[in-house]
């Protein structure tokens, strides 16, 4: 399905999305057995040499293209939260929220007796589910779901830049080229900031309509043709998109 179409039926009814995600038989296994036994842990090595909920962790922070890669983040937990620990060197934020929330370095054994390990984790699990299902309907959509989860929290432009899907949202949404990624840090703020107040995601209505333009855009850069598509000239070649893209672009208000 196109984004614009994945986006809609997952984001229109997240109450309602959430409690299908909790049903299903594979998740719902693994959110018991996380529940279970993650009090148990009390260290990063019982933490790292329990597989299950390590990739479960790693999963529910976005991360679970680089579960193999347990070294690197060993290192990340050794290091902590503080300004001399590996995550805080990483431009990417999730490794930064990733310690925050299994700091064994400064909390030790207490850390998994915490809330945001208990409750958060599972919770941020479930979202992740949510997102990775979409995604297998359009990666856009699941760019989408990420960007409005995550959106009322950016407090500033550069924010846009280390993380890697939103940047990938901004740009497609904003029209800006992915060679802008080439130029400096201040320059590469100063081109967003022209087009866009990071503030103003704090505005459902805004949020929505920039996730509107995002989808759309998504689907125009990445045609995918619906049962009944139609056929529209882009410069000298043509593209096929659903009836229901076509609808959204002529609705979509929104200025950059």
């Amino acid at each position: 399905m196109t984004a614009v179409t994945t986006f809609r039926i997952y984001a229109s009814d997240r109450a309602r999305t959430l409690e299908n995600i909790a049903q299903r038989p594979q998740i719902e296994r693994e959110v018991d057995y996380y529940k279970e036994n993650i009090g148990d842990i009390k260290s990063i090595d019982e933490f790292m040499d329990d597989y299950r909920l390590y990739s479960f962790a790693m999963k529910a922070h976005g991360l679970e293209d680089m579960t193999y890669a347990k070294a690197f983040m060993r290192k990340i937990l050794e290091g902590g939260t503080g300004d001399d620990g590996f995550a805080h060197d990483l431009t990417d934020q999730r490794y930064g929220q990733f310690v925050e929330d299994f700091n064994f370095e400064q909390f030790e054994a207490a850390t998994t007796s915490f809330e945001a390990v208990t409750v958060g984790v599972v919770d941020k699990y479930y979202q992740q589910s949510i997102e990775v299902e979409a995604g297998e309907q359009s990666n856009g959509a699941r760019l989408a779901l990420y960007f409005q989860r995550k959106a009322a929290d950016i407090e500033e432009t550069l924010s846009l830049l280390a993380d890697p899907a939103f940047l990938q949202v901004t740009q497609i949404a904003l029209g800006l080229p992915k060679t802008m990624s080439s130029a400096p840090i201040d320059n590469q703020v100063a081109m967003i900031e022209k087009r866009l107040d990071v503030e103003d995601f704090k505005d459902p209505d805004f949020l929505d309509k920039f996730m509107q333009r995002f989808t759309i855009l998504y689907d125009l850069n990445n045609p995918e043709v619906s049962a009944t598509p139609s056929i529209l000239p882009i410069g000298n070649t043509f593209a096929a998109f659903s009836d229901d893209l076509l609808t959204s672009m002529q609705n979509l208000r929104f200025n950059t």
